[in-house]
């Protein structure tokens, strides 16, 4: 499912369309905001592709003034085609096919050149500027100080806590996961009773495996694995068969030896 990493790969493929101008758009109908995308992005200039946590943006400007800004956020299955190439060709619990069927939404740029959503479910959402204030640190720029005021005294669930992208904008269910296992954490650990020197130690694991999994190719390429996450294999660190439970309301896998 694309976390972060996946729309960070995204973003930069979508950098291709950086100075190109909107010819016309194809919009699923079911979208709250059809009308207004389909009516809005023709013949304006896409000036900056960006990322905020899982939400992709194009930036778009008309002849002398800024114009809306796209976003895309791609649910568990969506895809993003530019000019027939797909920087991901299949993710990891989606399928592999590219069926004109399940373009959700296609953008034609006046020198032939065309960017496309690809989602079978029908779960990415496309939005005019949408509030980038409501989303917390990104994945890559979070900081002991912000995530220990974060935590505070919440007894929720450390999973549960950063899987809110309010408090870590990006940061999905396998990355969490793969985190936690690399920083000696149980994700059922309360996220107010991490002593600091443990957040610290859950901020140099997201700093140092985040950016390797990212050039990977992303969230699944982790230790973590998806052999690993159907309990295949056992935990690579130390042996002991791997925990599968729910926790905030997500399949969790970790390891309940080195864990704690």
């Amino acid at each position: 499912m694309p976390e972060g990493l996946e729309v960070e790969i995204y973003r930069r493929s979508a950098e291709r369309c950086v100075g190109r101008t909107v010819a016309d758009v194809e919009i699923d109908d079911r979208q709250a905001m059809a009308f207004e995308i389909r009516s809005m992005l023709p013949t304006g200039t896409v000036a900056a592709a960006r990322r905020i946590g899982k939400l992709l943006l194009l930036d778009l400007a008309g002849d002398t003034v800024a114009g809306p800004t796209l976003g895309l956020h791609f649910g568990m299955t969506g895809r993003l085609v530019v000019d027939g190439g797909a920087p991901i060709e299949r993710l990891e619990y989606g399928s592999g096919r590219d069926d004109p069927a399940w373009d959700r939404l296609t953008i034609r740029f006046t020198d032939g050149g065309v960017l496309r959503v690809n989602d079978p479910r029908r779960w990415a959402v496309f939005t005019l500027d949408p509030d980038e204030t409501r989303y917390g640190p990104d994945l890559f720029d979070v900081d002991v100080e912000a995530l220990t005021k974060s935590f505070g005294r919440r007894r929720a669930a450390v999973k549960a806590v950063m899987l809110d992208q309010t408090v870590i904008a990006g940061l999905g269910n396998l990355c969490v996961d793969e985190v936690l296992w690399q920083a000696g954490i149980s994700p059922l650990t309360p996220a107010g009773s991490l002593e600091r020197r443990r957040v610290e130690g859950l901020i140099d694991a997201m700093r140092t495996n985040l950016p390797a999994m990212l050039e990977r190719g992303g969230s699944h390429r982790g230790v973590i694995d998806p052999e690993t996450r159907a309990g295949r294999l056992p935990c690579p660190r130390d042996g002991a068969p791997m925990r599968r439970q729910s926790v905030g309301g997500r399949i969790s896998v970790w390891c309940p030896i080195h864990q704690v």
